[in-house]
């Protein structure tokens, strides 16, 4: 509900006179400049999104309350669009990763309190929300400081970016999944860049007319030693955001979408969803082993690890499929919620035109 600027100051008064003091006021300003940061936000006036959030954000730059950590995100996230719309602005892009590294060590703190709270009492709705709107704050933020790095020419910086966040601790499992998964991912295309050419994948006749392909090693020996160590670097480092796979996501073959609540199935994504991301790499760089054994002319590794790459694939493509369920559902709830508000605004205007009709 939006707080009227005389509101805001009866309601500021009431509670000075009451003893409150200037920190309730500044709580008080912060939400209304959030509620018209995020209006201005909504219809794309970024400039006086950022003004509003800025200036919340500057009533309390420790992130001490829920509108300080709320308007220093939506302060970042608002700097983010703006680099966005003019992607030759690298300064903006700079404020925005300055902004959400202000903003992490705020929601890292409010994490922990969070996630105990939700373990205390995990079928509690308040404390579902109030940690899944902490947990995606944190992922989504460290991940779109690498992003930015990446955005500006800075893959130095990424990369230390995306290993301090996967080395550290203090991090949540899927903020450091998702940090091993992009460094894997990098690993990857650089294996990936070699052994998917022209020159290294023939395609050779497969009985009963088909064809399929076969790998050779590249004539650079050079590239091949580059091809082995790129992918030995690749699943070191995916084996480590494996281990970090919690085993509600291990379990998420009995998960029933359709009995959870929306919160529920939010939060239940966010997890699946990192580690869905995981898992292809994971397949993607067992492939690369197969190759690699292929072009060594070592058949019964490659057979081998073409087994592995089958029993990852299927986990893969398990977990994907109820990522999908969960997402049809999230869906057709979104769908019917629209629908329902649709039929009771046309009968308030039934209502409302039968009443003027009467009165005539």
């Amino acid at each position: 509900m939006r707080i009227s600027r005389l509101g805001v100051l009866a309601v500021v008064a009431v509670m000075v006179s009451l003893g409150s003091g200037c920190s309730f006021y500044n709580r008080v300003m912060a939400r209304k400049n959030l509620v018209d940061g995020a209006k201005a936000y909504k219809d794309r006036k970024f400039p006086e999104a950022e003004e509003r959030f800025r200036y919340a954000a500057s009533l309390d730059p420790e992130g001490e309350t829920l509108e300080g950590r709320t308007a220093q995100l939506s302060l970042a996230r608002t700097l983010h669009s703006e680099y966005i719309g003019n992607r030759s602005d690298k300064g903006k892009a700079q404020e925005a990763i300055d902004a959400y590294k202000k903003s992490l060590p705020q929601f890292l703190k409010e994490l922990k309190e969070t996630e105990a709270a939700y373990n205390a009492n995990p079928t509690s709705p308040d404390t579902q929300k109030m940690y899944l709107n902490s947990l995606s704050s944190v992922n989504s933020s460290s991940s779109a400081i690498a992003s930015l790095y990446d955005n500006i020419q800075q893959p130095d910086n990424a990369q230390a970016w995306l290993e301090q966040v996967s080395k550290d601790q203090s991090y949540p499992a899927t903020a450091r999944a998702r940090a091993f998964s992009a460094l894997a991912a990098k690993q990857n295309t650089c294996a990936n860049e070699i052994s998917d050419t022209p020159a290294t994948k023939k395609t050779v006749p497969a009985g009963d007319g088909k064809q399929a392909y076969q790998f050779v090693k590249p004539a650079d020996p050079a590239q091949f030693t580059k091809l082995q160590q790129c992918t030995a670097d690749g699943m070191a480092i995916i084996d480590q955001a494996m281990a970090l796979e919690p085993q509600s996501v291990k379990d998420a073959g009995s998960l029933n979408p359709d009995s959870m609540s929306d919160v529920e199935l939010a939060l239940t994504s966010e997890f699946l969803k990192i580690f869905q991301s995981v898992r292809s790499y994971k397949v993607a760089l067992i492939n690369q082993q197969v190759r690699i054994a292929e072009m060594n002319g070592d058949n019964a590794g490659r057979d081998k690890l073409k087994a592995e790459y089958e029993t990852a694939k299927e986990a893969l493509n398990a977990l994907g499929d109820k990522v999908q369920k969960i997402d049809d559902v999230i869906e057709a709830r979104a769908a019917a919620k629209e629908a329902a508000e649709a039929a009771n605004a046309a009968n308030a205007n039934g209502s409302a035109n039968a009443a003027a009709n009467a009165n005539k």
